[in-house]
């Protein structure tokens, strides 16, 4: 099927060069297994699982039948002092995964509304202990966590705030984790585990007791994949416990397996206090997030509320929706049936045996990678991000997705790719970075 530019007018499209998108459509029009079909009829690899969501890849008729069921038994009822079976057993099913204390969850619709919930979460349990004067928080430069206001103020990506001037006040950024001495890094970087005593700084400058919380993405993915020093997560978790500060773990894209773990809270054996989820809970196949806590957590904001009185004021109309719930139980059903985290800690050596690879590539300034979460960034040609968003489309045409931030393409196949699959990308890969 041909499209226009007129045919696709209507769409306001996220974060896309509307424009020139609709001159040159890329149109998904079916998925199954690793591959996308484009509406020319074009076989694309999927080699970044979507946008991380989905490991189990694509056309899963399991999932999609729960969904169907689910919509023709109750398609909706309202979360607000009702609700319906699929939540409490969906939140069972992800608090047997998550760590210890980890067990209770509050269901959102994406990352970007786990992270404003888990915002309103510290903020709430801060009061609930009479710690009401710690108003401040703590991200990183580099830092994505979602779009939301609540997200974009704690965002170290200036394109993703610089438009948009009227975010949280008192947020102060840590330094990124990337350092030039550290190119070509396989795993977690040696160096580089101080620069969570950026923390500390925050407290000399601001008093600790000011501090509500300290936002990281294990490994920072959207901004291209920038992984923890060793003992890097651990340091901050120690200053974390010396000041009372609350350690947020944003897993949106390094949960349910990514890291070859269930979550790479325990691939690198910190808990933190909160956790934020989303995109894989569900394979991408119903909008759904998630917001882990620690008991005490919950139990802080409860016990402090009157008897039978609202706990916690915030919601949202579809938290815990069926339809979302239904996909999510039958993910984590596959997950544990398929032994899909096993699955990609074992395809994770080769793959980035594949991606490191790349390495003799002139265009190539670095390449990261952890678990089934690779980047390889290029060496910037005109503005920054130029060259990038050109190879992402060239790549498309060439059959294959994946995601470009600025001049970084972040690689996460699907956990059910086979050597076949991982060995179609590097190829594909290698074939559109020789045209640089």
């Amino acid at each position: 099927m041909q499209y226009t530019a007129n045919s696709l007018e209507n769409q306001w499209m996220p974060f896309t060069s509307n424009q020139e998108f609709k001159q040159t459509p890329r149109l998904i029009v079916k998925g199954e297994g690793v591959y996308f079909t484009d509406h020319m009829g074009g076989k694309v690899i999927d080699g970044s699982s979507g946008l991380f969501c989905c490991p189990l890849g694509h056309g899963r008729k399991d999932i999609a039948e729960a969904v169907y069921e689910q919509l023709l038994e109750n398609a909706y009822a309202s979360p607000f002092m009702t609700s319906t079976p699929g939540g409490f057993e969906l939140a069972q099913k992800v608090a047997r995964i998550l760590p210890e204390p980890m067990n209770h969850v509050f269901f959102t619709n994406s990352g970007s509304e786990s992270i404003d919930t888990s915002l309103k979460m510290v903020m709430a349990y801060h009061r609930a202990r009479g710690d009401g004067q710690r108003t401040r928080f703590v991200s990183r430069e580099r830092a994505y966590h979602g779009v939301n206001i609540g997200g974009v103020s704690l965002s170290g990506m200036v394109k993703n705030r610089e438009t948009f001037t009227s975010v949280m006040p008192n947020v102060v950024a840590m330094r990124h984790t990337w350092d030039p001495e550290n190119v070509f890094t396989r795993g977690l970087p040696e160096k580089g585990a101080e620069l969570a005593n950026d923390l500390l700084r925050f407290c000399e400058m601001y008093g600790a007791s000011t501090i509500a919380a300290v936002y990281v993405e294990p490994i920072a993915g959207s901004t291209g994949v920038l992984l923890p020093p060793k003992g890097y997560l651990q340091r901050l978790r120690e200053i974390c416990d010396e000041t009372g500060i609350l350690l947020v773990f944003d897993e949106v894209i390094c949960g349910f397996g990514r890291t070859g773990s269930p979550f790479a809270a325990q691939e690198f054996g910190v808990t933190p206090d909160i956790m934020t989820l989303a995109k894989a809970l569900t394979n991408g196949a119903q909008p759904m997030g998630a917001v882990a806590v620690k008991d005490e957590i919950y139990d802080t904001i409860c016990d402090a509320s009157p008897e039978n009185a609202i706990e916690f004021f915030h919601g949202y109309t579809y938290s815990g929706h069926p339809a979302a719930c239904a996909a999510g139980i039958a993910v984590q059903n596959a997950y544990e049936a398929e032994g899909t985290f096993a699955q990609a800690a074992d395809m994770s050596e080769y793959f980035l045996d594949g991606l490191f690879s790349l390495q003799d590539m002139d265009c190539i300034k670095d390449i990261r990678g952890y678990g089934m979460l690779g980047a390889v960034e290029l060496k910037a040609k005109g503005n920054p991000g130029a060259l990038g968003t050109q190879i992402q489309k060239d790549l498309f045409w060439n059959g294959m997705h994946v995601k470009f931030t600025g001049d970084t393409g972040c690689v996460a196949p699907p956990f059910i790719s086979d050597k076949s699959h991982i060995d179609e990308m590097i190829e594909k890969l290698r074939k559109t970075l020789e045209t640089i």
